[in-house]
């Protein structure tokens, strides 16, 4: 599934970056235009992906241009520069080449733990895949608000 959406980017002073995506409400960014670019096309492969896996509805792209607005920002945060952008990305592709490959890791937790997980047929791999996730998203957040 190939996919088109608008995007805007935000260049700061310091040469960082934020990309809205006005037609989801999200909001990523990088160091420079390279990264900030990256991590639009995953944000965007990620947020189509986890529609489509939660049977959400998709919005439909606004490609035209000229219907997308600039964010009006106060103080510090006073952007020096905004382009709007079409992010194109192969959904399905990108998420099997960065999403949906596993590696096998090893731990050491308590027996006691084992075995009333095991008891409960908690599955082991999706609690830890989703505590890693809410893990590394606090961290980023922290990262982001400390910029």
């Amino acid at each position: 599934m190939i996919v088109s959406y608008p995007a805007v980017f935000y260049k700061y002073q310091e040469g960082n970056y934020d990309v809205s995506f006005p037609d989801f409400g999200v909001v990523t960014g990088g160091d420079n235009l390279e990264d900030a670019t990256r991590m639009a096309i995953e944000c965007l492969a990620s947020r189509i992906k986890c529609l489509k896996e939660y049977d959400e509805e998709i919005p439909k792209p606004t490609l035209d241009l000229n219907l997308i607005e600039f964010d009006e920002r106060d103080g510090e945060d006073d952007y020096i520069e905004a382009t709007k952008q079409i992010i194109t990305v192969d959904v399905e592709e990108y998420a099997r080449k960065h999403f949906d490959k596993s590696v096998k890791k090893t731990l050491t937790i308590p027996k006691w733990v084992n075995d009333m997980a095991s008891d409960m047929d908690i599955n082991f791999s999706k609690v830890l895949k989703e505590a890693l996730i809410d893990k590394i998203n606090e961290k980023r957040l922290k990262e982001y608000e400390n910029e």
